[in-house]
């Protein structure tokens, strides 16, 4: 989710942002890593793959995606949260 801080105060942030974290989690799934670095090249062409880390949860129900990507803005940040939380295994963006 983007911090509301950012949406009130867009100066909060200095864009453009390299490594811009995001962090996913989602009910665990073999394609769910795939589907989120395909959101995510929609709106950050030049991402890099090598910042995905994955983790599990204890109970292996659930999984969180952490990346990072260079920011360029708020509308981006918006857009990606929208499109990251509308994928039915996502349950949350930070």
């Amino acid at each position: 989710m983007v911090p509301a801080e950012v949406m009130d105060n867009p100066s909060t942030i200095e864009f453009p942002c390299d490594d811009y974290p995001i962090k996913v989690i989602a009910a665990s799934n073999t394609e769910l890593e795939r589907s989120v670095v395909e959101i995510v090249r929609v709106h950050d062409i030049g991402f890099r793959e090598e910042t995905v880390s994955l983790r599990p949860s204890s109970k292996g129900n659930y999984i969180s995606v952490r990346l990072s990507i260079r920011a360029t803005g708020v509308t981006q940040l918006k857009a990606l949260h929208e499109d990251l939380m509308s994928h039915p295994l996502v349950k949350l963006v930070l």
